[in-house]
């Protein structure tokens, strides 16, 4: 009889044992959930401010060597006032260049690249985007194409040659533009994307960004529709945008000439004489 009771009283110990790491292991389990919950919570929440990264204060051109850059307000067609840097060609018959920036800073950060494209006689047009120093309003994908597509056509209505230029993030909004403004003498993508959302999906696997992700800017839907000339140029040392997004984008582009540059990061391709070849390809049209 003793060891009856020996028995059960040790089959009772391993069922409360097994009950134990049960409730362990839910108990694991469910703080793992309310934690990954947080996480996409805090990215679908933030995802804006991810996204845009609008920083400082816009300055005078003239403080960044642009003294013939003009600040000027120009409102959009939903009373929004944008602030944008412009200045006419130098050289008779030149294009002017609609400049759109990258994610984060202000114009002031590319006034090296401004400053190449007037001495080269080029006209410049460059938006401070809605909600970035200067400009009114909160951006998004649509209103940051809308805002680009008007900029374009207050251009084309003085009878001016538009070049589009994107940079990093502008790449999608100068890619939507250049498809639905087949007229623009040539398109530059500078370290781009195919996607935002494909970028954000590499660097957070573990998350659903295809579901969470709002301005999602997928030019690889847009490049084999694009018929303007179109130039991309992406560095092999790129860690922000990795190469391999410009390669994808020219094989889906049957008018796409790639540029791959050698040690090229993400922000110093201009360093590597983008601009010169941009210059060679609009003398040869």
């Amino acid at each position: 009889m003793v060891q009856t009771q020996h028995a059960d009283t040790k089959a009772g110990s391993s069922h409360f044992g097994v009950e134990r790491v049960k409730n362990i292991l839910v108990g694991l389990l469910l703080t793992g959930a309310i934690i990954y919950a947080g996480i996409v919570g805090y990215m679908f929440l933030n995802q804006q401010s991810l996204l845009y990264k609008p920083d400082g204060e816009l300055p005078d051109p003239s403080s960044v060597g642009l003294a013939d850059v003009e600040m000027q307000s120009v409102p959009m067609t939903d009373g929004t006032v944008l602030t944008v840097w412009a200045a006419p060609a130098a050289v008779p018959d030149a294009p002017t260049v609609l400049f759109f920036h990258g994610q984060s800073g202000n114009l002031g950060d590319r006034a090296d690249r401004l400053r190449e494209i007037l001495n080269s006689g080029y006209g410049l047009l460059a938006p401070s985007y809605r909600g970035f120093p200067g400009s009114e309003g909160e951006p998004s994908e649509l209103a940051l194409i809308s805002d680009g597509v008007q900029l374009f056509d207050r251009l084309t209505g003085k009878g001016e040659a538009v070049v589009l230029h994107g940079q990093s993030l502008g790449t999608g909004i100068a890619a939507a533009v250049a498809a639905e403004r087949p007229e623009a003498e040539l398109l530059v993508l500078e370290a781009p994307f195919t996607a935002t959302v494909d970028v954000a999906a590499e660097r957070y696997p573990f998350l659903p960004v295809s579901v969470l992700m709002k301005d999602q800017f997928a030019t690889r839907d847009l490049i084999e529709q694009i018929r303007v000339p179109t130039l991309i140029f992406h560095g092999t040392e790129d860690e922000t945008i990795p190469l391999h997004h410009g390669q994808a984008l020219a094989e889906m582009s049957d008018i796409a000439q790639l540029y791959v540059i050698p040690d090229g990061s993400h922000n110093d391709l201009w360093s590597y004489g983008l601009w010169d070849e941009v210059q060679k390809n609009l003398s040869q049209n």
